[in-house]
């Protein structure tokens, strides 16, 4: 494990996920009734995945990803891939308005978990392959906390994990382990894990729904930072690992609310994370109290440009909010990126897709202004 802290590529970043091309859209509906193949889709995949990395460098950024062009949810379709995990298929609820909602799909750990193939690795060597010098690929994918918080013990075999701890998750640590290994092995220095559990574990209806299944929402942000810092302890030399935590960002809506307060100590000063990427869009985040245990050697990348709406953020009430910040953690600590990504599941959110380019380059714009042009 590196002792140095790895920088992020510039004081401006994103979240990761964009709108899908039509023609991905469409693509994907032909393999899905079998009217293409998995290689005939890939090939698409890789035409819009060429198109969206440009975009990002015409923009400016200087982190580069796919745009999960190739994924479904930002986080099932790799947990899936993960040896001793099943993942069920999405449901419709009925809400209590006569509206529908689909569900996400739900996983279930029905064996000793373990990685039985190098998931992100072709994924990555092709990004990397369309992201130009002096650019930073990043790879992003789910906490391995997705594994716990929504199935809970009752979502974990009893047969093959009679004892969460530690055996369940060193288990699932190692498999991440060597994951990251593999992208490192392939010159991959920037992952993202996107956590939306600790984020949940600050609204009271997530709480209660935690005791119901058994946990107690007050201990869990510190278990789950012994369980990250698993992972943190065989991430690769040279390689900066951060987390972006989610509210929930399925077609605009959000899952939960509440100050970060509940979960700050754990998140900030126990992980042993390079940087996060917190949600700070709305007044669903609360203040910028919680930041102030932030310790030095980490980055706060703060989320205050929502990709939920295309209104567009005024300049200088986003360099307001980044002083308000800047009282309870160093300004030298911060940086700017949107909330979430613009598509954290293939339907996408209700925003037209010029909006991500505005979006971004006013990221990048009052970044530059507040920081310089590093």
């Amino acid at each position: 494990m590196s002792t140095a802290t790895p920088q992020l590529p510039a004081r401006y970043d994103h979240v990761g996920s964009f709108l899908r091309p039509k023609y991905l859209l469409e693509a994907r509906e032909q393999k899905a009734k079998g009217q293409i193949t998995p290689e005939q889709l890939r090939k698409v995949e890789d035409q819009a995945i060429t198109e969206i990395v440009k975009f990002q460098e015409d923009v400016g950024l200087k982190s580069i990803t796919d745009g999960e062009f190739r994924r479904t949810y930002f986080h099932t379709d790799f947990l899936a891939q993960i040896g001793g995990v099943e993942v069920g298929i999405p449901i419709t609820i009925e809400r209590p308005d006569g509206t529908q909602e689909l569900a996400p799909p739900v996983m279930k750990v029905v064996d000793k978990v373990r990685h039985v193939k190098d998931i992100q690795l072709a994924d990555f060597q092709y990004l990397k392959s369309q992201v130009s010098a002096g650019n930073t690929p990043k790879v992003t994918i789910p906490s391995p906390t997705m594994l716990h918080f929504r199935g809970g013990r009752a979502g974990i075999s009893r047969e093959h994990y009679p004892e969460l701890e530690p055996e369940f998750y060193q288990d699932v640590a190692n498999a991440y382990g060597d994951e990251l290994r593999s992208l490192a092995a392939a010159g991959c220095t920037y992952v993202q894990m996107d956590d939306t559990n600790l984020a949940y574990l600050c609204d009271e209806k997530m709480r209660e729904a935690a005791r119901q299944r058994g946990d107690d929402p007050n201990e869990l942000p510190h278990r789950y930072a012994k369980f990250i810092n698993l992972v943190v302890a065989q991430k690769p030399a040279g390689m900066t690992l951060a987390m972006h935590l989610c509210r929930g960002n399925f077609k605009s809506t959000h899952a939960a609310s509440g100050n970060y307060e509940p979960v700050a100590e754990a998140l900030l000063k126990e992980m042993n994370l390079d940087a996060y990427f917190m949600e700070y869009d709305d007044i669903r985040s609360g203040d910028f109290k919680p930041l102030r245990f932030l310790p030095k050697g980490k980055t706060v990348v703060l989320g205050l440009v929502t990709t939920k709406f295309g209104t567009l953020e005024d300049k200088d009430e986003l360099k307001r909010r980044i002083e308000q910040a800047a009282k309870f953690a160093p300004l030298e600590q911060l940086a700017l990126s949107p909330q979430c990504g613009f598509s954290s599941t293939v339907h996408g959110n209700d925003i037209a897709v010029e909006a991500q380019r505005t979006k971004l380059r006013l990221v990048i714009e009052t970044a530059q202004e507040v920081w310089g042009s590093a």
